[in-house]
């Protein structure tokens, strides 16, 4: 009896326990056939959460920590932190659906697995796409520094950069990272469709450049490409961005008259940066340490504390006062300093105008427009503003070199070299390895890799180009500190100036006439390659990148291009060592110089402002008249003004002024004594010594120099 009674207790709690449910026997063959999928569902009572969001693995990892508790919410694992999912999604996952839906109808999300994209990209793509239908705050950041449409295309504002900083910010589940990439957009229109040519003229603000998407941007901007941001996560190459960004506008393009050309280059992918390279951390301690020696310098000069001179040679009391010192030596040149002063802030100016074009604009259009005014000549002619240096170049090396021949006789070429040398390279070297470990990694932005990193990247690959100034030969798209080429130029030019001096100095005449020839035959040299090879220095509407880049390579860079102005410098650092201080020169003469330098200098700055117009069309007999003339025109009237200035010409006015002075009404004589004529006779050098002197000869001269 006792036997049977627990037979039946058994029998009653096994169908207890089973009644009203089926089970499913799990035998090895179907096991095969499970998905982790629908593992996952046989095992997870959790009613509120997609299971697609889980893993196996997860699941254990959940299960081994989790304690029963005889509540509701007992089987509900927290899989994920606040950063990795939305927790409050279980409890308003309706409405979340709904908003989400249609916030995606609106505005759809960038799908960084579109195509045939990597499988780690496409698999991130997937979880990125399944959190941010749960707005997942991860994901919505993501999908918010993404560019999206703007308003006012048809104003130039075709450049988005969604938000750098917000993206690679980013921290997501299954280690997902922020990546931010800037895509190239170039975009073609059917030439038949007038309609579509005028729109993409306006897309692209009157095409103040032309450009490709081939074309280097870090030194000219990419005018007429789109730039557009993307966030991805950082598993997704280059290559993975550019096939989904081609493949989404495909679906779109694909029924129009426009083409869309996408390109993403790998140094425009960025994520956050973890730790500095040691090449950087070298180069900062190394500025640190010149730093240190600075301070500690200016300690000991400033308490007149004994050091050696080499020391105090760092001291940063001592150099500043040198810097913003007004002294002037014996033999300097005063006016060359109000030269080097208008010449610098105008190139500054002309480059910065540049520099503008790589930022985005609401209104592109109307900046482009403007710019169209005549007056804007002051920018558009940079190339201008550096021949004054290289004139200025040969002049001071013509009269010191000449200063040095009347005192000794000879010339020690072999240590003018060195000085050089010695003056230019530790400065030079200091400045490249700043551009090239530090100042890249002191910044970051959607197109800092562009500019900034880019400059760094060439200069590790040729920077001994630089060193032995040659690499104004190798073209701007591939030179290192692209602002050091008048350095290269004007160091073989130097190289070359002995012989130039020597030659004058020994053979006056001859020498004049042959730097003569040479002067010519690099003026014709510009003209003729200017012409046949469709160059131009002046940046006019329509300009085209290549056509810049070939300017600069075929003609700017060349020291045989720029001899014509390092020869006028020559002549006359030669002139100013030989001609008098009290030299007084015809007054026709005088006056026709000044009528004739003024008109070059006139036609050089506004001759081509027609060429700045909208509707101009290139013509190359104007770009070659004006890389042929120009620079000529430009440095007659500074030299003009250093050599009258430095043989005091400058004080030579009208002569009723330069004959009287005025007490109150009364024209007086020197002697004190009340003219009864008009003019009162005066000696020259009592002329010189009047107030008039100061008043009036001086004012052209003083504007030149500081």
């Amino acid at each position: 009896m006792g036997t049977y009674l627990r037979l039946w207790t058994i029998y009653l709690l096994i169908k207890l326990s089973c009644a009203g449910k089926s089970v499913d026997i799990l035998t090895s063959d179907r096991l095969n056939t499970l998905e982790e999928e629908d593992i996952i569902r046989v095992f997870s009572r959790n009613k509120t959460t997609s299971s697609s969001n889980y893993t196996i693995i997860q699941l254990i990892g959940d299960l081994r920590n989790h304690t029963i508790e005889t509540s509701e919410q007992t089987w509900k694992p927290r899989m994920f932190n606040a950063h990795n999912t939305n927790l409050l999604y279980g409890d308003f996952s309706e409405k979340i659906d709904r908003e989400a839906r249609r916030l995606l109808q609106i505005l759809p999300a960038y799908d960084p697995g579109a195509g045939p994209v990597s499988p780690q990209c496409k698999r991130h793509a997937e979880i990125f796409h399944q959190e941010l239908a749960k707005f997942t705050l991860w994901a919505l950041k993501m999908y918010d520094a993404t560019a999206k449409m703007p308003s006012g295309l048809l104003n130039g504002n075709v450049n988005q950069f969604g938000d750098f900083d917000e993206c690679i910010g980013i921290q997501g589940s299954e280690g997902i990272q922020g990546q931010y990439c800037l895509t190239y957009l170039q975009l073609t229109v059917d030439e038949s469709r007038l309609d579509l040519r005028h729109i993409h003229r306006l897309l692209h603000s009157h095409y103040a450049f032309r450009s490709n998407i081939t074309d280097p941007g870090h030194r000219v901007p990419r005018f007429s490409i789109i730039n557009w941001g993307v966030c991805t996560p950082a598993t997704c190459t280059a290559k993975d961005v550019e096939t989904a960004v081609r493949d989404v506008l495909t679906r779109y393009t694909s029924q129009t008259g426009i083409k869309v050309t996408v390109k993403v280059n790998e140094e425009m992918c960025q994520v956050k940066r973890k730790e500095l390279p040691k090449e950087t951390m070298y180069a900062s301690l190394f500025f640190m340490t010149i730093l240190a020696l600075t301070i500690v310098a200016a300690y000991y000069d400033h308490y007149k504390i004994p050091a050696s001179e080499l020391l105090l040679s760092f001291s940063l009391k001592r150099n500043f006062k040198k810097l913003v010192s007004l002294e002037r030596g014996q033999n300097d040149i005063a006016t060359l300093h109000g030269i080097r002063a208008i010449n610098a802030l105008m190139l500054l100016l002309a480059h910065k105008s540049m520099a503008l074009f790589f930022n985005p604009y609401t209104n592109r259009t109307e900046m482009s427009e403007y710019l169209g005014k005549p007056w804007t000549v002051i920018g558009r002619a940079a190339s201008l503003y550096t021949d004054p240096f290289i004139m200025l170049s040969g002049l001071l090396t013509s009269y010191c070199f000449v200063g040095k021949l009347r005192r000794t006789g000879n010339l020690n070429v072999k240590d003018e070299y060195i000085s050089r040398l010695i003056r230019l390279v530790p400065s030079l070297a200091a400045l490249m390895v700043l551009c090239t470990y530090v100042i890249p990694y002191v910044g970051s932005g959607p197109q800092w890799n562009l500019v900034v990193t880019e400059h760094a990247n060439i200069c590790k690959r040729t920077w001994w180009r630089n060193f032995l100034f040659i690499h104004n030969y190798f073209g701007f798209e591939s030179m290192c500190l692209t602002h050091t080429h008048h350095l290269g130029i004007d160091t073989q030019l130097f190289i070359l100036s002995p012989m130039m001096v020597l030659l004058l100095y020994k053979t006056p005449k001859t020498g004049t006439i042959i730097l003569t020839l040479c002067a010519v035959f690099s003026t014709l040299l510009r003209y003729f390659v200017t012409h046949f090879k469709q160059l131009n220095n002046y940046v006019f509407f329509g300009t085209s990148i290549k056509q810049l880049f070939d300017t600069a390579d075929f003609s700017y860079t060349l020291p045989s291009h720029r001899l014509t102005v390092y020869i006028i410098g020559v002549l006359v650092g030669y002139l100013l060592r030989y001609l008098p201080r009290d030299y007084k020169i015809n007054r026709i003469a005088l006056y026709a110089g000044w009528i004739l330098c003024i008109i070059m200098f006139c036609c050089a700055f506004f001759g081509p402002a027609r060429m700045g117009s909208i509707d101009y069309i290139y013509d190359p007999l104007h770009a070659a008249l004006y890389n042929a003339f120009a620079p000529i025109g430009w440095c007659a009237l500074f030299a003009w003004v250093t050599i009258m200035h430095h043989s005091g010409n400058t004080n030579v006015a009208i002569d009723h002024l330069n004959t009287t002075r005025y007490n109150g009404n009364n024209p007086v004589s020197q002697t004190g004594q009340t003219c009864k004529v008009r003019l009162c006779p005066m000696p020259v050098k009592k002329v010189l010594q009047s107030d008039w002197h100061t008043e009036i000869g001086s004012k052209l001269a003083a504007s030149f120099s500081i």
